[in-house]
């Protein structure tokens, strides 16, 4: 028995309206969140003359997370922070730590992380490997990142958070200035972002 006209084009139109529907349903599994920059916090601290421990932050942040829950090789993160934002609490030891003996943030005005790999470890954390470039210089980074919560805030957007503490050597991206002279090269960066669905 011949099919109609109608019957032998409807056909091939619904494989692929199906077709594309499961395409856009593999897409949406990735979620791109924008960093927020009021909920976001880089905190780093490392030890004074072997005897106390400094800190620091960071006041400008940006960047994007996007996140695949299915299938978190997907998964990826970019980070940029402006180094003139460092803060610690005291303007004459952050001009310092602006000026060449450290970031040198006039001719290095950012500090980047990009991911190049994410691997689930468990149902709320990943394994996150990626660039690290401070000064100019890039070096690998590994950190464990840990899922912190999800919700809505005050403007019903849907956001998502995320936190890793880990150590690098400053000597690593050429910030030698006082490691002769007990200014410890071990400094400790917690990360804690928040961000917010595009």
């Amino acid at each position: 028995m011949r099919q109609s006209f109608k019957t032998r084009w409807l056909a091939p139109l619904a494989v692929i309206a199906t077709l594309s529907g499961s395409i856009q349903s593999v897409q949406a599994q990735a979620v791109t969140y924008r960093v927020d920059p009021v909920h976001t916090f880089v905190i780093f601290r490392v030890k004074h003359l072997n005897t106390g421990f400094a800190y620091g932050r960071f006041n400008t942040i940006s960047g994007t997370i996007v996140v695949d829950e299915k299938n978190p090789a997907n998964s990826s993160v970019e980070i940029e922070i402006d180094a003139n934002s460092v803060d610690t609490g005291n303007s004459q030891r952050d001009d310092h730590l602006r000026s060449p003996d450290f970031f040198n943030a006039r001719q290095f005005p950012k500090i980047t992380f990009k991911s190049k790999r994410v691997r689930k470890i468990n149902a709320t954390t990943v394994e996150v490997q990626g660039d690290l470039t401070i000064r100019g210089v890039t070096r690998p980074l590994t950190a464990r990142v840990t899922f912190t919560g999800k919700g809505r805030n005050q403007r019903g957007q849907e956001i998502i958070g995320f936190e890793t503490t880990f150590t690098i050597r400053r000597s690593e991206f050429n910030i030698n200035y006082g490691i002769d002279r007990g200014l410890a090269d071990e400094v400790r960066v917690t990360f804690s972002v928040e961000g917010i669905r595009q």
